[in-house]
């Protein structure tokens, strides 16, 4: 998906607001059968005004409404599943025959490989599109996750379509060996997860060894992400795009440099767990043996876990950004909400604490850092990252609170085609993963 945060996928979203259901009873006259003259009341009827018979209202029943209701809620769905597509273009006909007529918005790409997917819409169209995916045996097995959307879509339209590869990578994926389950991490489900952890934290307090083994938290995501939340120990990532992810192929600042590939247990974790599938293969064919990852990804971990290990919230690639653990974990209490408060970010600009754990884009057009700033920083730089972006000539401008850059054609207005080439500003499918 994208190959760089300087990408529309992080702009705000235009929001189509929530249907409300009609709960006001409609009042008809009742029907009087030709030739009859008659002032009594048919049988089921009241009298109105004047003594005019009324048909009694037709209540719905508060279950139907109910599920109305839960029909109409939007939320976002994600899966992801590695399976032989022996015609990926063929399947995505299939896909878009079926989508037809569906509120479907966001990300759905397929090829030889398989099929990853993140959208956003009604709960009935939302659940049919992933229902009708694991009807096919390839797919029954798949994790589907759910969350909610409250202001409605996360995505600004729907891209389904074949992508060479899965996730954004330098050389592309479709060489690599994501259909063997031998050469990706060994999954965990979050309880082997959270029990890894806990053994590592009391490993950490006492001798720092259990049984000659060593243990390593690697985080497979971006460092924007990690700003707004990671597992406590994990070390913050030293790229800010997925497709340059060197970890194990760098030099002395890597974190898997000089570890024994033999006897140390390296745990990947990333948002959905599509990152560390994939980047896996290629540490397998460096040699590390002992490979781990955490099976849904943290999303999946806090639903089922809660945020037990795991500080600040959790980076999303849609319009909603960044989450609360309490998003994915409606049972987690108020002093566990509480606890996990106590992460704080640091301003991009003056390293200051920042308590507000969602990003902004950089009002240089020609810049568009994602990165998080403190409301000094935003005021004083007009809502650049930096001095020097605060006099680029193509400057946007400061939004307040949480309000999101609209997509980069409206800032684009009046340049040709070469010219917006020239400046990278072309219609990109990135999503940052």
């Amino acid at each position: 998906m994208a190959s760089t945060v300087h990408h529309n996928s992080h702009q705000a979203l235009l929001l189509r607001p929530l249907p409300t259901p009609s709960r006001h009873p409609r009042l008809s006259f009742s029907p009087r059968p030709a030739g009859l003259r008659s002032f009594f009341p048919a049988s089921g009827c009241r009298l109105g005004t004047h003594g005019v018979a009324l048909a009694e209202p037709e209540f719905v029943p508060l279950q139907e409404e109910e599920e109305e209701e839960e029909d109409a809620r939007f939320v976002v769905v994600t899966f992801y599943k590695f399976v032989p597509l022996f015609d990926p273009h063929a399947e995505v006909a299939r896909h878009l025959n079926f989508l037809q007529g569906r509120d479907i918005h966001g990300r759905i790409y397929l090829n030889e490989k398989g099929i990853n997917a993140q959208y956003s819409g009604p709960h009935k169209d939302a659940v049919a599109y992933a229902d009708w995916v694991k009807k096919h045996h390839q797919f029954s097995d798949m994790l589907v996750q759910t969350s909610p959307a409250v202001t409605g879509h996360a995505f600004p339209r729907l891209k389904l379509r074949y992508k060479p590869s899965l996730v954004q990578l330098e050389g592309g994926s479709l060489h690599l060996p994501l259909l063997d389950p031998n050469m990706r991490a060994t999954p965990l489900t979050p309880s082997e997860w959270k029990e890894r952890l806990e053994a590592r934290t009391c490993l950490d307090v006492s001798s720092g060894e259990t049984s000659g083994r060593g243990l390593l938290l690697l985080d497979v995501r971006n460092d924007y992400e990690w700003d707004v939340g990671h597992f406590e120990g994990a070390q913050r990532p030293n790229v800010d795009c997925f497709r340059s992810t060197s970890f194990g192929l760098s030099g002395e600042t890597d974190p898997l440099n000089g570890v024994d590939k033999e006897r140390t247990d390296i745990l990947m974790y990333c948002t959905g767990g599509i990152r560390c599938d994939v980047y896996s293969t290629i540490l397998r064919k460096k040699g590390f043996r002992n490979l781990y990852t955490l099976e849904g990804g943290v999303s999946n971990y806090l639903k089922v876990e809660g945020p037990a290990g795991w500080v600040g919230n959790l980076f999303v690639f849609d319009g909603r950004l960044s989450l609360p653990p309490a998003t994915f974990n409606e049972e987690e209490d108020e002093e566990e909400q509480q606890e996990n408060k106590r992460w704080v970010g640091c301003c991009y600009v003056c390293g200051s604490e920042v308590v507000e754990l969602r990003h902004r884009n950089c009002a240089n057009i020609d810049c568009n850092r994602l990165y998080l700033c403190c409301g000094w920083c935003a005021e004083e730089l007009c809502g650049c990252c930096c001095s020097d972006c605060k006099v680029a000539p193509r400057l946007r401008p400061l939004l307040p609170g949480h309000q999101r850059y609209l997509k980069w054609h409206v800032y684009r207005d009046g340049r040709t085609d070469d010219e917006n080439k020239l400046y990278g500003f072309v219609d990109d499918d990135s999503s940052g993963l």
